[in-house]
């Protein structure tokens, strides 16, 4: 065989080599890409710190994980806040807060961390991220122990990667409503 052929018969093993090497080094990097989400392994409960809330609407603003536990903080005198733990690290965080009556929501929309350049709903109770959302209870939710208030609800992500407005859209509105008939609101 002449040293030409020899070459030849070099490149074409070396070649057939490195092919199964490329596939394997394709799939391997496929899997790891993630193009499938986490599966969330866990149940939501249908009531969160008191409230009732659909558990697909608080699912979808949660990542993937195989448990999840939530715990009720009250930080101050005028905030209850719910906040929900995936796989042990926070994860999700439901509030309600009373602020001076005559604020606007986009006003205490700054006070919460991913709310800037928020949408904010037509009849101005929402503004929302895919991270975040402050919602404005109806006027009629008064109470005795807050009598210049009005009450507000939180929606927040807790860095879990978590980025879907219309997710968070949707938990807001539901949770606001959910807060509304509430003993929040008598």
């Amino acid at each position: 065989m002449s040293v030409r052929g020899s070459l030849r018969h070099h490149r074409l093993i070396g070649m057939a080599v490195s092919l199964p090497a490329t596939v394997a080094l394709a799939s391997a990097l496929s899997a790891c890409s993630g193009d499938e989400p986490p599966k969330k392994a866990y149940t939501v409960p249908t009531s969160l710190c008191g409230i009732p809330v659909d558990p697909a609407l608080v699912k979808a603003a949660l990542p993937g994980g195989d448990s999840l536990a939530s715990a009720t903080v009250k930080p101050n005198g005028g905030t209850v806040r719910c906040n929900l733990s995936v796989d042990g690290k926070e994860a999700l965080s439901l509030a309600q807060t009373w602020w001076t009556q005559g604020q606007t929501t986009a006003t205490v929309s700054q006070g919460y961390a991913d709310t800037d350049d928020g949408t904010v709903s037509d009849d101005l109770r929402f503004v929302h991220t895919g991270k975040a959302g402050v919602g404005k209870t109806v006027s009629s939710c008064k109470v005795p122990r807050q009598p210049d208030q009005d009450l507000y609800t939180v929606v927040q992500t807790r860095d879990s990667g978590i980025d879907d407005p219309d997710a968070i859209e949707k938990l807001l509105t539901a949770y606001t409503k959910a807060v509304e008939e509430s003993p929040a609101c008598r």
